[in-house]
């Protein structure tokens, strides 16, 4: 027998997450889909799914070996006939054949790939109403900009283009049907125009696969390729984790801008890249939200207390919201 213990804190979350951000209503086909160590969060998310009035079915998977890995049949034919589809899991499927044809047959689905119950319970415990405005108000700026420069007192000077690219904005609310997202949400990103980005840039804050850094690692840019990696033991390890990926790994592939107030470095990059008052620079793979790059990884790098200029006027300075 599974023993699951209560926790008033996580379904209080659940709420959020049911009714704000994904707008559950009664009789609506609610789907579940957790492993074993988001077993806690995924009980929460069907119980309260149940109190909400809806059809609410919880499904338990094995933890797959890889992020990226598609969930069981069974599980995968579940999700293309639900109206709403939530997945903490362990390893994600953010990025699966499963999710995209749920999606594409109009279900509503939020994946929370690795999510903790202090990081649900923290990140989920806020207005989504206000992240929604604050998200769509700097992805506005950025759809109307051309040129980025990134400034920080740590050593960050970073200059790209964004002229023709269009700001993805992930607010976490999902309530139309095929909309499709992580939750937590909250960030507005932008694949900078590639070759262009030259400069430095000092990762401060956490990076994907390392975790919360301990010394910064320092990225000396041009051309829009990361050309040189200084640091200590940390920096020594993201040049081991691109050097199994050619070249293209190194490419500067996203500009994003965390609008979740509640959110904090943690170490796990699902609620870090949601920090406001933090930008995140990713190496890597954009072809699927508006680049032209396609690779095997994505790594995110999250920078503390930017200055960010577009077109020359400030959007943030020292981490602080101008506009």
């Amino acid at each position: 027998m599974i023993n699951i213990t209560f926790r008033e804190e996580i379904y209080k979350a659940c709420e959020i997450a049911l009714k704000q951000c994904m707008g559950v209503k009664k009789g609506e086909n609610v789907v579940i889909i957790a492993d074993e160590p988001e077993r806690t969060i995924g009980y929460h998310l069907w119980l309260k799914a149940k109190e909400l009035g809806a059809e609410a079915v919880y499904m338990e998977i094995l933890p797959r070996n890889m992020h990226g890995e598609e969930p069981p049949k069974p599980v995968a034919e579940a999700m293309k006939a639900a109206d709403v589809v939530l997945a903490p899991t362990s390893k994600s499927i953010t990025h699966t054949l499963a999710k995209k044809e749920a999606c594409e047959r109009g279900v509503r689905v939020a994946t929370l790939p690795g999510i903790t119950e202090d990081i649900f319970i923290r990140t989920l415990s806020t207005d989504y109403g206000e992240i929604v405005k604050l998200t769509n108000k700097i992805a506005e700026v950025l759809d109307n900009g051309s040129t980025v420069r990134i400034v920080t007192k740590k050593g960050t000077d970073l200059e790209f283009s964004i002229e023709g690219r269009s700001a993805k904005r992930s607010t976490g609310v999902y309530r139309n049907p095929g909309e499709c997202g992580n939750l937590p949400g909250a960030e507005a990103y932008i694949a900078p125009v590639e070759g262009t980005a030259n400069g430095i840039t000092v990762i401060d804050g956490s990076m994907a696969g390392i975790g919360v850094l301990k010394d910064p690692i320092k990225l000396i840019i041009e051309n829009g390729f990361v050309e040189k990696i200084e640091g200590g033991d940390e920096a020594k390890k993201l040049e081991e984790i691109l050097s199994q990926y050619g070249k293209e790994a190194k490419n500067i592939a996203e500009f994003g801008i965390g609008t979740n107030p509640k959110a904090r470095i943690s170490g796990n990059i699902l609620e870090d890249e949601k920090v406001f008052g933090t930008i995140h620079i990713a190496l890597g793979s954009n072809y699927d939200f508006g680049g032209r790059v396609k690779a095997p990884i994505h790594l995110d790098g999250i920078i503390k207390s930017p200055t960010v200029l577009i077109d020359g006027e400030y959007l943030f300075k020292d981490g602080n919201l101008v506009v």
